[in-house]
Formats: C-alpha cells, structure tokens, sequence
C-alpha cells in the first residue's frame, strides 16, 4: 500500500480522541460527545473511501494503513 495521505491520518486521530473523550461519561455529556464521535467517524470513513476509490485500492487497505501509520505516529489517545 502506498503512503496514505496526511490528511486522512488528521482525521482518524480526530475520531479516536472523540472516541477516548466518551470514558468515564453519562448522560447527556456521553450523548453529545457520542455524537461528535460519530460525525468523526463518518468524516473519516467518508475520506477513506473517496481515497481508495480514487486511488484504485482496497478501502480495507487505505483504513487499515492509516490506523497503522497513526498508530506509529502516536501513543493511543485512550491510554493516557
């Protein structure tokens, strides 16, 4: 897979520290930031897909090459 662009990296680490900001949440703080999670996620699996289809490449490839290069850019931003 060749390298997957910056900006679907940004993103994705957009959604993961959404996701990470819903610990230890409840109620009406949980549902709001669970949405923001959600339109992360969307934005970033939109991205995805418009890259891999643009590109001629697997949507599975593209995701998974972006979750690895964050993963080696950065600590898990749920493990603090």
């Amino acid at each position: 897979m060749a390298e997957v662009p910056d900006e679907l990296i940004k993103l994705e680490r957009c959604a993961e520290e959404e996701r990470a900001k819903l610990a230890g949440l409840r109620g009406e703080e949980y549902e709001a930031r669970l949405r923001r999670w959600c339109k992360a996620a969307e934005a970033v699996q939109a991205a995805i897909t418009a890259f891999a289809t643009a590109n001629g490449t697997s949507r599975f490839e593209v995701e998974k090459s972006v979750k690895e290069a964050l993963r080696h850019a950065h600590e898990d931003p749920a493990v603090e």
